[in-house]
């Protein structure tokens, strides 16, 4: 009786090499699912905090329904709206905080033309809320604006949203930049030391620094960042279509989270907490926040994170009329925005006030 080998499907006996090819496959395949397994780390660029609260807002991970599952938080430092635009269009972050003059410069300048409004950070000069106050010594000679002439003057940033104000107050009383005064640029932190010091005349600090000069008493105020601009969507959330499309279920979570996080920030029973968390996050004395932080005198942050369109793009206005943008027409803010991703965050959560 002869015993009969069993023969491979295949035909023959399995091949070494076809036992190693079939689990390479395999394993590509595990690793391919456990890659999409992984969250998606969300690298989002912030200036000053509070005014930015990103570095914060994810911090009581209790609050979030999908933090860690499906997404995750990197916060990224830069020292104004203007130079995050570098570093979105070269892919080294994702989601980066603009201002009008910024988000023009990102489309006309850098030609990120696929560049996305999609949320809200703060506004200045809604009403019964904080607009930022341009400041003079209260021993300076100057009580106008065209007292300012000759003069220099503090900015946050070339193309930052206080610069806009500044330009277009000025402007309106006859002034133009370098033919009759200087603007020199302070990061926030520093704008209120530089102005004590005598090294510039005017300039308009972060709430902190403001309440700060008042409590020390001298400083005053020459006009109102609402005075020049109206309401102004002071900053807001930008990001490329292509990151959107490609990761629209984990964001659709990341603003979920986001408005739930938002509403416990905002709720005056947590205020304490908040103040706790920001004076810690910038190793400093609760105390500096006590007096204005999270009320009515501090700026206007939407509850639903959702950005204010209408004054965005009279803000842009703004802009173009003072020469920062090339062409005749303005940019078209409805063109260059996406709010699926707020819509789908209150229709989870609600309407939250």
């Amino acid at each position: 009786m002869k015993l009969h080998k069993e023969k491979h499907p295949l035909g023959g006996a399995t091949k070494p090499w076809l036992v190693l090819a079939l689990a390479l496959c395999l394993a590509i395949v595990a690793i391919t699912a456990q890659a999409q397994q992984q969250p998606l780390n969300i690298r989002i660029g912030h200036v000053a905090v509070p005014t930015h609260l990103t570095p914060i807002l994810f911090e009581k991970h209790e609050l979030l329904k999908h933090y860690g599952q499906t997404y995750t938080v990197e916060p990224q430092r830069f020292s104004s709206s203007a130079t995050q635009i570098t570093a979105l269009a070269s892919g080294q972050t994702d989601i980066v905080g603009l201002a009008p003059n910024s988000l023009g410069a990102a489309i006309q300048n850098a030609h990120i033309d696929d560049i996305r409004v999609i949320g809200d950070i703060y506004q200045d000069g809604v009403e019964g809320y904080y607009t930022a106050n341009y400041l003079v010594r209260k021993d300076s000679p100057i009580h106008t604006v065209e007292d300012l002439k000759g003069k220099v003057l503090a900015t946050s940033g070339v193309g930052s949203a206080q610069d806009t104000g500044i330009r277009t107050m000025l402007r309106r009383h006859g002034l133009e930049d370098k033919r009759d005064y200087n603007l020199v640029e302070v990061q926030f932190q520093n704008m209120i030391a530089t102005l004590r010091e005598g090294k510039v005349d005017i300039g308009a600090p972060i709430p902190q620094g403001y309440y700060t000069a008042m409590k020390e008493g001298f400083a005053r105020v020459l006009f109102t960042q609402k005075d020049a601009l109206g309401v102004t969507q002071m900053g807001f959330w930008v990001a490329r279509a292509p990151f959107l499309e490609k990761n629209r279920a984990a964001l659709n979570d990341f603003f979920e989270d986001v408005v739930l996080s938002l509403h416990w920030f905002l709720d005056p029973a947590h205020r304490d907490e908040v103040i706790a968390m920001t004076a810690r996050f910038n190793k400093d004395s609760p105390d500096s926040y006590t007096d204005w932080m999270f009320g009515k005198r501090d700026f206007y942050r939407d509850p639903q994170a959702r950005p204010n369109l209408d004054a965005l793009q009279a803000n842009m206005q703004q802009v173009k009329d003072l020469g920062m943008l090339r062409g005749d027409a303005s940019i078209d803010i409805k063109k260059y925005s996406d709010l699926s991703f707020v819509d789908e965050a209150t229709k989870r959560v609600g309407v939250m006030k």
